[in-house]
């Protein structure tokens, strides 16, 4: 006979009537001023030529852009012709339904903008981001775990966990193995590259492809997604795909970056603009 915790976590911190202070969304926040002490103190350093008060700029339309592109990729690739027929439910992100490659393209995007319209570095400022993103997404899915979502396949290994939404199942807590492999260990491996003096694109494909590689292994213990179950090949799941999609992108970025002119070619690069003093 095989035992397993039962989870029996509750999601929210505290609930007050039909008000509720839920953990997961704590994440988010907690997250969020992570990234911007991050960048503030690499900016007090000297270390990334931009002001505070464009870091709030970029701060503000970073977490427009996760939240944005988080639904939409979710929309987009996991349920859409569900929310083709119920569009109203897209704009309601109370009922779930978030996807780290729709925040992550759109955060991109963004940064590609941003970068271009205030005459920052965008190979710098991304290498940055990317080092502190895991950190978020180390406690996104602890939130994942706290609500009891986005469980793993059955098992029967001694650390099983039964997750009541899923059955009376003991199964692999994969939001765990998540939270260490593209939470903790990518963000600790960034801060290795960074503290080497690895350049921002460097750091920033390096985000890409070990992401790719760790969601796409831990995939394997992850249940899909019921609505979309297997993809290809009876075991290849869209997360899977998704990431192979980030492992051709980073190694592509490391390709083409040996070539400084290929890069200005397609104007990634930020045009010169007046230098702005750093704000101590």
């Amino acid at each position: 006979m095989i035992l397993a915790w039962v989870h029996d976590l509750k999601p929210y911190l505290f609930k007050i009537g039909n008000f509720e202070v839920r953990y997961y969304g704590l994440m988010y926040v907690i997250g969020f001023i992570f990234f911007y002490l991050w960048m503030k103190r690499v900016i007090r350093r000297g270390e990334l030529k931009m002001t505070e008060k464009q870091l709030d700029s970029l701060f503000t339309g970073g977490i427009l852009s996760v939240l944005i592109g988080g639904r939409l990729g979710y929309v987009l690739f996991y349920n859409l012709s569900w929310y083709i027929k119920h569009p109203l439910e897209i704009f309601m992100t109370w009922h779930g339904g978030m996807s780290f490659h729709g925040g992550a393209i759109a955060v991109i995007l963004f940064v590609i903008w941003f970068s271009r319209k205030q005459g920052i570095d965008f190979w710098e400022l991304i290498g940055e981001c990317a080092t502190i993103v895991p950190l978020g997404l180390f406690l996104g899915r602890l939130g994942n775990f706290i609500n009891g979502e986005l469980w793993g396949r059955p098992t029967n290994v001694p650390w099983a966990v039964i997750f009541p939404a899923a059955g009376n199942v003991p199964r692999h807590p994969s939001q765990l193995y998540e939270a260490l492999m593209e939470g903790l260990f990518l963000f600790l491996f960034l801060l290795w590259l960074r503290k080497k003096g690895a350049s921002g694109y460097v750091k920033f494909a390096a985000g890409l492809i070990f992401y790719g590689v760790g969601r796409f292994i831990v995939e394997f213990f992850r249940e899909p997604d019921e609505q979309l179950g297997f993809i290809f090949f009876n075991w290849l799941t869209m997360g899977q795909l998704l990431c192979l999609v980030m492992i051709v992108g980073g190694i592509t970025v490391l390709l083409v970056k040996k070539n400084p002119q290929t890069i200005n070619n397609v104007s990634i690069e930020s045009p010169p603009k007046k230098r702005h003093s750093i704000k101590k």
